[in-house]
C-alpha cells in the first residue's frame, strides 16, 4: 500500500499579542464556505433544541451583565446627590441597588455556567456522532482511498479537524453570540445615556479597524514564515533523533548540528518579527481606547457640571466604553476561527463523500465448506482507466495446490492478491471460488476463508500472546503456543524476560523485524484458513530462520490452497505451479523444473538472483 506524501492541513494558531491578547490567526480557508457551513448546521440539527436553549442562556447572561453598570451608576448618583444636597446618604436605597445588582450578576453567572455546561455536553455528543460516522465510513471505503491518502492525513481529519469543530461548538459559538449581544446592548445603553458621547466612542472604531488591518496585514506573513520554519525545525529534529545511529555511524553529527543552527536562526529571525508585530497590537489599541476614554471623561465631566447628565451616568458610560472594544476584537478573532472550523469540516466531509465499496446484495451467495479451488477467468484490471495492470489473466488453481507468483517489481503480483480478496474488483472477467463468482459473495464472508501474511508486519500494543490470538476468536493458550511452535517463534518467545506475556510497544521495536514476522505468521497459522496468502512473508528473516519457516509451511500447506508471492526464488522450488508475471501478464507458467528447462524469463530471473548471491558470498 503506497502513501501519498500529502501534508496535513491543520489550522495554525500562532502565539503572540493581538487584540485581547491574541495574535492574528493564520487560517486555512474553505473552498465552499457557505455550502459547508450549511451542511455543518444541518448535521448538528439533532441537538438544535439544546443549542437554542444555550443561546437563550447566553443572551440572558449578557443582558443581565449589561444592566449592571447602569444600576451601579444610579448608586453613585444617589451618593453624590446625598452629599451635595446636604440631606445625607440614603443607605437603604443604595443597599437595595447593590443587592439588586448582586442578584443580577449572580443570575448572569449561573446562566453563563449553565450554557457552558450545556454546550460542553452538546459539542461532545455532536463530535461523538461525527467520529462514529467517519469511522464507519472509513470501514466502508475501498483500498484505493487509502492508497491515495497518507495515514497522517487521514488521522488528522479524524482527530485534529474534528477537535477543531468541537472547540468551536463549545466555545466560539456562544462567544460570538455573547459578543454581538454585548456590542448591541452596550451601544444601546450608551446612546440612552448620551448620544454625543456614544458617537465619540463609535468614531474610534474606524481608527481601531485601520490599526488592526495595518498590523494584521504586515504580521501575517511573519506568522506564516514562523509556522513554516517551526515545521522544518520539528521535522529536522525528528529525523535526526530517528536516525541518530546512522548519523553517528557516518560521522555526520557536525552536519546535522549545522543544519539545525541554520533552521533555528531563520526561525529566530522571523519569530521575533512575528512576535513584535503581534505584540504592538495591544499598545496601539490601548492608546486609541485611552484617547477615547479621556474624551469621554472630559465631555462627561463638562456635561455633568452643566447638569445635562448625572455623575452616575458618566461613571456607567465610562464602564461601557471600556468594555466596548473587547467584544469587537473577539468577533474578529472568532470570525477567523470560524474560517478554520469550516475548512476543517470541509476536510471531514471530503471523507464522508468518498465513493464506497460496491455492496454485495443482501441475498448474496453464502459460501459453505470451502475447498479452495480458485479460477481466474480472463480477468483484466487497472487502478486507472487508462492503464491496465492485469491483462486477460487465466489461471485454474486446484484445492490444496501451492501457487507461487514471481516477477519483477510492478509486474502485478500483489494486485492479483488484492483482487482475490476483493480489496479491488476486476474490470472484466471473473474470479471463481469453488465455482462461485466472488462478486456475488459478501466481502466479510469471502475474507473469512483467507489468511494473509504481509511483507510489512502489523502488531498492536499488547502482549505477544494477544497478538497471536488475534488470528482466531476464542483461541486457547495451547492453540497460541502450537501456532508459535509451527512458525518457529516459540523458542525466541520463551527466551524473552516475560515470555508470552512480553508487552510489545507501540511500534513493536523491542523485538527484531524477523521476530515480528514470525509472530504474524503464527497469527495466520492460528486462523487456520482454507486459503493462505504469503506476500514476501520470509523477506525479513535470516536464511536459517527462513529454513525453519519453510519446514513449518510444508506441514501447514497440507490440505489448503496457498498463494505465495516470493522474492527469494529458492523458497518456491516445490510449488505446484509457478506463475511468472511481467507487465500484468502471465508470461510463463509451470513448476520449477519445467520453467528452468524452458530457459526463458523465469530462468533468467533465477540465474541472476543466484549469481548475485554467489558474488555476495565471495565478497564476504
Amino acid at each position: 500500500m503506497s502513501d501519498n506524501n500529502q501534508k496535513m492541513k491543520t489550522p495554525a494558531m500562532p502565539r503572540g499579542g493581538g487584540p485581547g491578547g491574541h495574535a492574528p490567526l493564520v487560517t486555512e480557508k474553505a473552498k465552499n464556505f457557505k455550502g459547508t457551513l450549511k451542511r455543518l448546521i444541518k448535521d448538528i440539527g439533532f441537538q438544535k433544541y439544546a443549542v437554542i436553549f444555550a443561546v437563550i442562556l447566553t443572551l440572558g447572561s449578557t443582558v443581565f451583565a449589561i444592566v449592571g453598570p447602569k444600576m451601579l451608576g444610579n448608586a453613585t448618583t444617589e451618593i453624590f446627590a446625598g452629599m451635595m444636597g446636604g440631606m445625607g446618604i440614603n443607605f437603604s436605597k443604595i443597599l437595595s441597588i447593590l443587592a439588586t445588582v448582586s442578584i443580577l450578576y449572580l443570575i448572569s453567572a449561573v446562566m453563563n455556567y449553565g450554557q457552558q455546561l450545556l454546550m460542553a455536553d452538546v459539542s461532545q455528543k455532536i463530535v461523538y456522532k461525527m467520529r462514529t460516522d467517519v469511522k464507519a465510513k472509513l470501514d466502508r471505503l475501498p483500498l484505493k482511498f487509502f492508497d491515495r491518502h497518507s495515514h497522517g492525513d487521514i488521522l488528522s481529519r479524524v482527530t485534529n479537524d474534528i477537535d477543531t469543530i468541537s472547540g468551536t461548538l463549545q466555545q466560539s459559538l456562544t462567544q460570538i453570540i455573547s459578543a454581538v449581544a454585548t456590542i448591541i446592548g452596550v451601544a444601546v445603553m450608551m446612546f440612552s445615556i448620551s448620544w454625543l458621547m456614544a458617537l465619540i466612542t463609535l468614531l474610534i472604531l474606524p481608527i481601531a479597524g485601520v490599526i488592526t488591518q495595518f498590523v494584521v496585514k504586515r504580521s501575517q506573513k511573519y506568522f506564516k514564515s514562523q509556522q513554516k520554519e517551526l515545521g522544518l525545525l520539528n521535522g529536522h529534529v525528528e529525523e535526526m533523533f530517528g536516525g541518530h545511529t546512522v548519523i553517528q555511524a557516518y560521522g555526520k553529527e557536525k552536519d546535522a548540528v549545522e543544519t539545525f543552527d541554520e533552521v533555528n536562526e531563520r526561525l529566530y529571525q522571523v519569530g521575533w518579527k512575528a512576535q513584535f508585530m503581534g505584540g504592538i497590537m495591544m499598545p496601539l489599541m490601548n492608546m486609541v481606547n485611552n484617547f477615547a476614554y479621556v474624551l469621554v471623561c472630559v465631555i462627561g465631566g463638562v456635561m455633568a457640571i452643566n447638569g445635562r447628565i448625572s455623575i452616575g451616568d458618566v461613571q456607567a458610560f465610562i464602564q461601557y466604553s471600556r468594555s466596548f472594544s473587547q467584544p469587537i476584537a473577539q468577533v474578529a478573532q472568532i470570525a477567523s476561527v470560524l474560517q478554520s472550523t469550516v475548512a476543517a469540516a470541509e476536510r471531514v466531509y471530503e471523507v464522508m463523500d468518498e465513493e464506497e465499496e460496491a455492496i454485495t446484495a443482501k441475498d448474496g451467495v453464502s459460501l459453505k465448506e470451502v475447498k479452495g479451488g480458485v479460477v481466474f477467468d480472463h480477468i483484466s484490471f487497472g487502478y486507472n482507466k487508462d492503464v491496465t495492470v492485469i491483462k486477460q489473466l487465466k489461471l485454474d488453481v486446484k484445492p490444496g495446490q501451492v501457487v507461487a507468483i514471481v516477477g519483477p517489481t510492478g509486474a502485478g503480483k500483489t494486485t492479483l492478491v488484492n483482487l482475490l480478496m476483493r480489496f479491488y474488483d476486476v474490470d472484466s472477467g471473473q474470479i471463481l471460488l469453488d465455482g462461485t463468482n466472488t462478486l456475488d459473495v459478501p466481502r466479510n464472508d469471502l475474507r473469512k476463508n483467507f489468511g494473509m501474511v504481509l511483507q510489512d508486519t502489523w502488531l498492536f500494543n499488547g502482549s505477544i500472546r494477544d497478538n497471536i490470538a488475534y488470528g482466531r476468536e476464542g483461541a486457547t493458550e495451547d492453540d497460541v503456543v502450537k501456532a508459535a511452535q509451527m512458525a518457529h517463534a516459540d523458542r525466541f518467545i520463551r527466551r524473552l524476560p516475560q515470555g508470552y506475556d512480553t508487552i510489545l510497544n507501540e511500534e513493536a521495536t523491542n523485538i527484531s523485524q524477523g521476530q515480528k514476522q514470525l509472530l504474524t505468521i503464527a497469527r495466520a497459522l492460528l486462523a487456520d484458513p482454507k486459503i493462505l496468502i504469503l506476500d514476501e512473508a520470509t523477506s525479513s528473516v535470516d536464511t536459517r530462520t527462513e529454513a525453519y519457516i519453510q519446514q513449518g509451511m510444508i506441514a501447514l500447506m497440507e490440505g489448503r490452497t496457498n498463494f505465495v508471492i516470493a522474492h527469494r526464488l529458492s523458497t518456491i522450488r516445490n510449488a505446484d505451479t509457478i506463475l511468472v508475471m511481467n507487465d500484468g501478464e502471465v508470461v510463463e507458467q509451470g513448476n520449477h523444473q519445467q520453467l528452468m528447462a524452458k530457459n526463458g524469463f523465469y530462468a533468467d530471473l533465477y540465474n541472476a538472483q543466484f549469481l548475485g548471491e554467489d558474488l555476495q558470498e565471495q565478497g564476504a
